[in-house]
């Protein structure tokens, strides 16, 4: 099964896409960590890709696109993956279409999380993210045990310059720009599932669970 999970800048993706990958025994593949290995590993992409990242410009499609579509050609994705943060707009949905095709697969499910404006300002407000391995947490919704500590790794935590409000408001405007087309392409192809994203991460996660029975 290949589910797909859209959502604005701290709709909780990524905490949704490790509590399914756990319950379905699929491999999560979340663009980011895509990218923060080829750095780590100097990989051909990555070089490319750094190139963007250093200057603050966001990676071109097709660079992205290469490195998502290498990483589901690995064995562990042959039954299924979930794919976190990608795509992003419509040039990547077609082309990761046509690639899939290629290969006798097919998106399954696309889950939509959707969380109003007001909340994910609250939300971004408060983040905290590890310097060692990116876990997210939330000042209100999910602090950390220890003050300023990782749960999980003990790294530091820090808030990205990006999460202030004004910030914030900007990247949802592109998000919302980029993302409105390619909700409407998987709403027309029958596999768009639309998922109130508000409430705690176990309340979202039975209801995305529900739409997927």
């Amino acid at each position: 099964m290949y589910i797909i999970l859209l959502g604005a800048p701290g709709a909780g993706k990524g905490t949704q896409a490790v509590m399914m990958a756990e319950k379905k025994k699929l491999v999560q593949v979340a663009s980011g960590d895509l990218f923060r290995k080829a750095l780590q590993q100097e990989t051909e992409l990555g070089k490319k890709a750094k190139v963007y990242m250093e200057k603050g410009q966001l990676v071109p499609n097709e660079i992205t696109i290469q490195m998502v579509l290498e990483r589901l050609t690995e064995p562990d994705c042959k039954d299924g993956a979930i794919l976190d943060g990608f795509p992003r707009n419509l040039e990547q949905a077609k082309a990761l279409d046509k690639v899939m095709g290629q290969k006798s697969r097919a998106i399954d499910k696309v889950v939509y999380i959707k969380v109003s404006e007001g909340e994910l300002l609250k939300r971004l407000g408060g983040r905290w993210i590890c310097r060692k391995c990116q876990a997210p947490y939330h000042e209100v919704d999910s602090p950390p045990k220890v003050a300023g500590k990782c749960d999980r790794c003990g790294g530091e935590l820090y808030q990205r310059a990006d999460d202030n409000v004004v910030t914030v408001k900007k990247r949802l405007e592109v998000y919302f720009k980029e993302t409105s087309p390619l909700i409407d392409y998987y709403k027309r192809a029958g596999k768009l599932l639309e998922i109130n994203g508000e409430g705690s991460a176990a309340e979202v996660n039975q209801r995305i669970a529900a739409a997927l029975r």
